[in-house]
């Protein structure tokens, strides 16, 4: 099954003078991947992610989620699929200071109509799977940025996503701390999830099973792969 389907995928912002962040592309994820999209600062590594994400549109070719066809979805219909669809992993974490553990993960599907009960449910489990059920009541401040990033891991899989999509997961870690981040990451793919980590750091792309590079708008595979 394939979870990601680019063809001819671009993105060029209006002028003047009109700016190609992604030039046309294709690509293909299968489910159970694990694909690392790599390239410097400005090379288009946002621009593909906020297109996966279905946080921009396309100004060119057609993007299939899971097979569905999202050129023609409304607004309304892209946030519903990627609520359903895309866990979203961040640099920063974004989790809220003034909430616990377990409610910051409950609040992955506050808009999807899901009771409160079923979600604490789902917090619950999420929490334990990255092994934080000891921390379901701490306050993110008093907890490390690993554990943080933890609770940002256990808050996109609440919802049990078909792709985890991870934007400079370990960017904001020390080396020890963003190793054991990762290694949780590898035991989630081992599960059977499918990962697509966008990153600018070699060693953390390494990890992957496939690599991508982007660079000045071009994606192009790694050729040992």
């Amino acid at each position: 099954m394939i979870v990601v389907r680019f063809t001819g995928i671009g993105l060029t912002y209006p002028g003047p003078p009109p700016v190609t962040a992604l030039r046309p592309c294709d690509l293909r994820v299968h489910k159970g991947e694990y694909v690392a999209i790599t390239g410097p600062s400005g090379s288009g590594k946002s621009t593909f992610l906020n297109i996966v994400g279905l946080l921009d549109r396309p100004t060119e070719g057609s993007y299939e989620l899971n097979g569905t066809d999202t050129s023609q979805l409304t607004e309304a219909q892209r946030t519903e699929l990627r609520a359903r669809h895309i866990g979203f992993v961040f640099q920063s974490f974004h989790v809220l200071p003034y909430r616990t553990a377990t409610e910051n993960v409950m609040m992955a599907q506050l808009y999807q109509g899901v009771a409160a009960a079923r979600r604490r449910e789902s917090a619950l489990h999420a929490l334990d799977r990255v092994g934080l059920a000891h921390r379901l009541n701490s306050l993110p401040g008093h907890m490390s940025g690993g554990e943080r990033q933890r609770v940002a891991i256990a808050r996109a899989l609440a919802a049990n996503p078909s792709l985890l999509l991870c934007d400079e997961p370990t960017g904001n870690l020390d080396s020890a701390t963003a190793a054991s981040v990762l290694d949780l990451i590898e035991q989630l793919h081992a599960e059977g999830i499918t990962v697509l980590i966008i990153t600018h750091d070699t060693a953390v792309a390494q990890r992957a099973r496939r690599v991508i590079s982007i660079r000045d708008g071009n994606m192009s595979m790694r050729t040992d792969q």
